[in-house]
């Protein structure tokens, strides 16, 4: 299969170019290859690529941000998949729109599945949602693939600023009322990759297993790369006085995967050491 993967320099783009690679034809457009916000420059690079499919991996992620520069967050996360969306339809490519476990509001007090209505509570997570809707109103054939707290490779992320401090001798104080299942690239473009063999069109969660607060993961963290003197101390949300609020329960519930019948993906602990043995992890 030929596929085009946007967003291809990011954390999540680089594992699923790695996984893809090997058994399909893959385009990789990082950003600055490709500057999905504008719709000409998208037709026509998908008018050359003429892919089969497109994962949309492409986003601004900064949650702060996003909260402080709202244009900025509109124009990338709704418009810019609009773009891709409109340009999928065009070339006659199916489209797999990366998504966040952030759309929901985080006050069910059990896991999110794919037919819980979304309620997005920042900027970040509103735009998100939107770029949902206009996958899922601009062409047919999509899968919305919701993950989570992701990890990995070839990017900022939670391990290594947590390893970065704690090796800086830093205090850590690390929220412990925001729950959510990390989740590896490398697991999660494993999931991606399984989803796009087949017309498995629709939302779908897919999270490493098991979930854990902000604290407990860096406290997992911590102990599993031998840093045990570290002090590392739980807050609560209010502390940080962030700009963008958070969902205080984000866990996604696999819950379509399950009714597949599919193997769960490994719980995220393990997952985590593999990351902790990979020299990214080393800084």
């Amino acid at each position: 299969m030929k596929i085009l993967i946007t967003g291809a320099g990011g954390m999540l783009g680089r594992a699923l170019r790695e996984t893809l690679s090997p058994e399909h034809d893959v385009a990789a457009f990082a950003r600055a290859d490709l500057d999905f916000t504008d719709l000409g420059a998208t037709l026509a690079a998908l008018g050359r690529a003429r892919p089969q499919a497109v994962i949309h991996a492409g986003a601004w992620t900064d949650v702060d941000g996003c909260e402080r520069d709202p244009d900025r967050a509109w124009r990338v996360n709704a418009l810019g998949s609009r773009n891709v969306a409109v340009a999928c339809q065009e070339t006659g490519a199916a489209c797999c729109y990366i998504s966040t476990d952030y759309v929901f509001d985080g006050e069910k007090p059990d896991p999110y599945t794919e037919f819980d209505a979304p309620n997005p509570i920042s900027c970040y997570s509103a735009s998100k949602l939107a770029g949902e809707r206009y996958v899922q109103t601009l062409t047919p054939r999509h899968w919305i693939v919701r993950s989570s707290w992701l990890f990995g490779p070839g990017g900022k992320n939670f391990v290594k600023t947590i390893l970065a401090k704690a090796r800086a001798g830093e205090e850590l104080r690390v929220v412990d009322d925001q729950v959510g299942s990390p989740t590896y690239t490398r697991d999660l473009a494993r999931g991606v990759s399984r989803l796009i063999s087949a017309p498995h069109y629709g939302v779908w969660h897919v999270t490493n297993s098991g979930s854990c607060s902000w604290y407990r993961f860096a406290a997992a963290i911590v102990e599993n790369a031998g840093l045990r003197g570290t002090r590392l101390e739980p807050i609560g949300s209010k502390d940080l006085r962030r700009p963008a609020p958070r969902p205080r329960n984000s866990i996604l519930r696999n819950y379509c995967w399950e009714l597949e019948g599919w193997p769960p993906l490994r719980r995220w602990a393990d997952a985590l050491r593999e990351y902790l043995a990979h020299p990214d992890a080393a800084g």
